[in-house]
């Protein structure tokens, strides 16, 4: 039988994934108080490359980099006074994002910068009288310029 010492927190945070509901969102540095968000993806852009000998030597996948602007879904709690939201979209400009994945004391560990993010869409909540849930705002973006940042702090 093989024995273990207990490990370390450090040797935990290596060893195991960060709880996803532990981040933070900031708009052009602003933090910003949001339940979910959703669609970030970093993805590059290909062709695929079919010739005459394809059948024989196989096709060729080329990669080029092309920005284009892909959705990202937030969703708060509706807050009665709290309006940045429709500010937002009414003014339709261009805004930096993060979205930081936080350890156990709020440090960010894994960033998701997003250099220009524009709000095309504010939902107002489901309104629904047989229920008591929290009424829900939703925003959606598109954003652009995506890129990962992993910070090894402490």
């Amino acid at each position: 039988r093989r024995h273990t010492m207990a490990q370390t927190t450090a040797e935990q945070r290596l060893l195991f994934p960060l709880p996803a509901y532990n981040f933070r969102v900031d708009v052009a540095g602003v933090g910003m108080s949001v339940a979910t968000v959703s669609g970030i993806a970093l993805e590059q852009g290909h062709v695929t490359y079919r010739h005459g000998f394809s059948y024989i030597e196989g096709e060729e996948i080329t990669q080029y980099r092309h920005e284009e602007f892909a959705p990202i879904t937030m969703t708060r709690g509706t807050v009665i006074g709290v309006e940045e939201l429709r500010d937002w979209l009414t003014e339709g400009d261009l805004r930096n994002m993060d979205v930081s994945l936080c350890d156990e004391v709020g440090a960010p560990v894994v960033t998701w910068h997003i250099a220009k993010a524009v709000p095309v869409k504010v939902s107002a909540p489901t309104y629904d009288a047989t229920t008591n849930d929290v009424a829900i705002d939703t925003l959606e973006v598109m954003a652009a310029g995506i890129t990962i940042e992993h910070t090894t702090g402490s």
